[in-house]
């Protein structure tokens, strides 16, 4: 065995312990790692390459990506969700214990390069959201649920929901915490394909403008509003919320569904003190964000490079840091833990069921790297160190009601319970 491949045989004996995982390595070599157990797949891969192992050793989930992107890794028993799934329950948040890290060089170059891209300047960011939103709606239509279109965390409060109805479930609880009224203004940041906006001009006959910076997004907003017949009060532009801020336009709501992930730790203050501008004195604001559950971190760098180029996982203490500088007041904390796992789960398998179609609109290394991008997400969410946070805010600490029974109220209302 080579010195790359011994080193490998170690870190993955102290990897993976139930659960079985078989290696064959470009020379025929072949070496079982863990044993079987309840819960825990069994899963088998050939690197193709003699290389490969020490591409793994430089950056753990980097050079396993790439590599299994490039063909150079085979999966020969199992999928990828399951293998990414095998290694993230043998190494769970919870018991503290983590994965090997890059090596030194690779730290500092990675470090580097993230550090530039964070500072999300205007054009900048505009180039970031590109790269990952303007890759074509059809993608996004053959993965998403066709009612609202939400790529961002669903809410399951019933295990035998569908996609759909879990995400028209998350659409509810963030509106129920809005708590809005006919004629409210709302503005949402990040609005996606318009699913929120078109949501609570539907429901609330709240006036809705909803911001974003992809051009592919925007055009089917639009165009999704004309089509559910609330294009007067579901309006959508394509701009920067700090330009928008500039604007002096004031709001009774504002909320932000997986956008904030997109800010960068260096414009966290910028953001909230724009939203706070921008926010009426008596009004309130519901930031919905994928988060960290420990201390603040660093985006890996295969999400850096291939997936959100400038994105970053914020952990709850930082953004919080971020809101009290601009004297928002947090008015209610909610932690979803698992709700994205089962989101994600869903959207892996229907981009497996979608594979023919989803080559033939990219290729098979996207397609690789896409699902490989899914699987990593719902296992952080599963037993990583991911959730995703609510935070309300308010100006005024008399904003909203003084417990949080309105919530629930407002909920049954939007769903017809």
């Amino acid at each position: 065995m080579t010195v790359s491949q011994r080193i490998l045989s170690k870190m993955l004996t102290r990897t993976v312990t139930q659960g079985k995982l078989t290696v064959t390595y470009a020379d025929g070599t072949r070496q079982d790692f863990g044993s079987p157990a309840p819960g825990f797949p069994e899963i088998a891969i050939r690197l193709t390459d003699s290389r490969v192992p020490s591409d793994i050793l430089k950056d753990l989930r980097l050079g396993f990506a790439e590599a299994y992107m490039d063909g150079r890794v085979e999966i020969e028993q199992g999928e990828v969700m399951q293998l990414v799934s095998l290694v993230r329950a043998n190494n769970r948040w919870e018991d503290g214990r983590s994965l090997a890290s890059p090596s030194a060089g690779r730290r500092v170059r990675d470090g580097v390069r993230y550090l530039l891209r964070s500072f999300n300047k205007p054009g900048q960011s505009k180039k970031n959201v590109a790269h990952h939103y303007d890759i074509g709606n059809d993608l996004y239509r053959l993965m998403l649920d066709a009612e609202h279109m939400q790529y961002s965390c669903a809410y399951w409060p019933r295990e035998d929901m569908t996609l759909a109805e879990a995400q028209e479930a998350k659409l509810a609880h963030i509106a129920a915490k809005l708590n809005l009224k006919p004629g409210l203004r709302v503005l949402d940041i990040g609005c996606g394909w318009g699913g929120m906006a078109i949501f609570l001009a539907q429901r609330t006959g709240a006036e809705v403008l909803g911001i974003t910076l992809s051009e592919e997004q925007h055009a089917l907003a639009r165009e999704r509003a004309e089509q559910a017949g609330v294009a007067d009060k579901a309006r959508f532009e394509l701009v920067d919320y700090r330009d928008l801020a500039r604007r002096g336009e004031t709001f009774d709501r504002i909320v932000s569904v997986g956008m904030f992930e997109h800010v960068g730790v260096p414009q966290f203050e910028t953001f909230f003190r724009a939203c706070a501008n921008m926010l009426a004195p008596d009004g309130a604001m519901l930031l919905h964000t994928i988060g960290r559950m420990g201390s603040p971190g660093r985006t890996d760098a295969f999400t850096d490079k291939w997936i959100f180029p400038g994105g970053y996982i914020p952990a709850l203490s930082e953004t919080v840091a971020a809101s009290e500088k601009v004297r928002l007041i947090a008015t209610d904390v909610e932690t979803l833990r698992l709700h994205y796992a089962r989101t994600i789960r869903e959207w892996y398998r229907r981009c497996m069921d979608n594979r023919e179609k989803i080559v033939a609109l990219h290729d098979e290394r996207f397609f690789r790297m896409w699902t490989f991008y899914l699987a990593g997400a719902a296992t952080t969410f599963e037993d990583g160190g991911m959730c995703n946070y609510q935070i309300q805010y308010a100006l005024d600490r008399r904003a909203l009601p003084l417990t949080r029974g309105y919530i629930e109220a407002n909920e049954h209302a939007l769903l017809g319970h």
